[in-house]
């Protein structure tokens, strides 16, 4: 193995107290946890920093620790999308996340869906986005998954049944998981996602230490490349032109998505105060500096030749920045380090699960059973928050991890279905609820098929569509065709008298 007995046990010593930390989050300013949205939302009671923490570690990921440094490392300068995706994305989340927090305070939402349904006065297309985010995070907590197996694989790599030990050992930490999750609620994941950023920084602090130290640093690296890569070494390091179309589109498309996502607005909505939401997201730029540091990993690799045997000979790019972290650290250190990727699986993974479970309790089967009660949505909550974890662990078993990566494709396509319903609502009250119907019907079928037609019905491996202009993220096509569909319909219907009016006042936004 690549990591000594003492890096194990740091491992699995730091795993205990992750866990008994993420339990002790059921005392942690307590409430009554048979209220959905005393489990689901921590009572609203997060101050600025621990919503920072929160929302930072849904944002940054096990999968984006190792997926953007294994983009990187495979294709260059075009992984550092991720870069400007993210600087902007903060933009969007402070023009909407403090408006949805103020109404959502105001009136006891949890949801998204719960806004849906009193804005647009409709049941039906209030159904449909709590389906759209739950279908649309499922694939995301696989993906977590996949960058804890890429832990795994790492620590146990050389040995003969490496496979067995970590599929069990994530059966055992999903079942800790789940326990905790049931248990504590958001509180314990705010706990957790406290330990796992600072685990997190420390990692990206080292490893930036250590390149400078024993190995050159990123000069190197970039020297290295012209020789490793010297056919296409002009593509690797420059963005090609006839990339740039589908650079800026993926950009835009995916920081549009982002703040679409159940588990972003479950975090935003948990939040004490607007101000001291507006403070946590004017904060989160600084998680983007540690971005563009993982991205550049995909380039150090380059400079490490050890790590680099590992990530060529097992073929898998993932394994990029947990190669470089038992190879350049000491045996404790890498431990440390191999534990703050590990648990920034199960962090966010919580949070999805959390999510995802509020939206079918609240949003589908109550919508059915109105009479269900609060401590009945609550625990009804808990067991499908349980539930969705131990299907997205099973599908990584029973199926290749290349169909969770291929649907996560579709991820940020399907979850942008919903922006005219949840962010144009927030800003408008001329939209109709049927021309909305429409438009997400309308987006969703031709980005799924567009998706389909790129990749020519095959295995899906790009969501990019050539067109006139060149390569364009197929998400900004399609969430374009729902948003002319809505606008043009909503102006019909109120042309031709068949508008519905809405729930909610244009006064109520402004409540603190």
């Amino acid at each position: 193995m690549l990591i000594d007995a003492l890096g194990i046990a740091v491992f699995i010593i730091l795993f205990i107290v992750f866990s008994l930390l993420a339990y002790y989050g059921s005392r942690f300013r307590k409430g009554n946890l048979n209220k959905l949205y005393e489990w689901g939302l921590a009572g609203r009671r997060l101050g600025p920093y621990l919503a920072w923490f929160l929302i930072g570690a849904d944002v940054f990921t096990a999968y984006t620790f190792v997926a953007v440094p294994s983009l990187a490392f495979a294709s260059g300068s075009t992984a550092f999308f991720a870069v400007p995706y993210v600087a902007i994305t903060f933009a969007i989340a402070l023009l909407t996340m403090p408006r949805l927090w103020s109404i959502a305070k105001k009136r006891g939402y949890v949801t998204a869906s719960d806004f849906v349904r009193d804005r647009f006065n409709s049941r039906m297309l209030s159904i449909l986005v709590a389906i759209t985010g739950v279908v649309a995070v499922l694939p995301y907590i696989a993906l977590q998954i996949a960058g804890m197996q890429a832990v795994l694989t790492t620590m146990l790599y050389g040995i003969s049944n490496a496979s067995t030990v970590s599929e069990v050992a994530l059966v055992i930490s999903f079942m800790v998981l789940a326990a905790t999750t049931f248990t504590s609620g958001l509180r314990g994941v705010t706990l957790g996602s406290v330990f796992k950023d600072i685990l997190i920084f420390l990692t990206v602090i080292v490893i930036i230490v250590a390149a400078l130290v024993s190995y050159g640093g990123f000069g190197a690296a970039f020297s290295q490349i012209s020789t490793a890569k010297a056919a296409s070494a002009g593509a690797y390091s420059t963005l090609p032109a006839a990339s740039v179309p589908a650079f800026f589109s993926l950009f835009l498309g995916s920081a549009l998505a982002l703040y679409l996502y159940p588990h972003i607005i479950n975090g935003s909505l948990s939040a004490n105060s607007k101000k001291g939401l507006r403070r946590s997201l004017s904060l989160l730029p600084i998680y983007s500096i540690g971005l563009a540091f993982l991205a550049l990993f995909g380039i150090l690799i380059y400079a490490v030749p050890n790590a680099l045997s590992i990530v060529q000979s097992t073929g898998n790019g993932l394994l990029t920045v947990p190669a470089l972290i038992v190879t350049m650290l000491p045996g404790w250190l890498a431990g440390i380090c191999l534990l703050g990727i590990f648990v920034g699986g199960m962090v966010p993974a919580a949070l999805m699960a959390i999510a995802g479970a509020n939206l079918l309790s609240r949003n589908v089967v109550k919508e059915f059973k109105p009479k269900m009660t609060a401590t009945g949505e609550a625990r009804l909550a808990k067991w499908i928050s349980v539930a969705l974890k131990f299907i997205a662990l099973g599908f990584v078993f029973v199926a290749p991890l290349t169909y969770a990566i291929q649907l996560q494709l579709l991820g940020g396509i399907i979850i942008l279905q919903i922006l005219p319903a949840v962010f144009l609502g927030l800003f408008t009250n001329k939209l109709d609820w049927k021309p909305l119907l429409l438009g997400w019907a309308a987006g969703l079928i031709s980005g799924v098929y567009l998706v389909l037609l790129t990749n020519h019905f095959a295995a899906l491996s790009s969501s990019s569509l050539l067109t006139p202009i060149g390569l364009l993220y197929i998400g900004v096509i399609s969430v374009t065709i729902n948003v002319i569909i809505a606008v043009v319909g909503s102006w019909l219907a109120k042309a031709f008298g068949v508008f519905r009016t809405g729930l909610i006042k244009e006064s109520e936004f402004t409540t603190e």
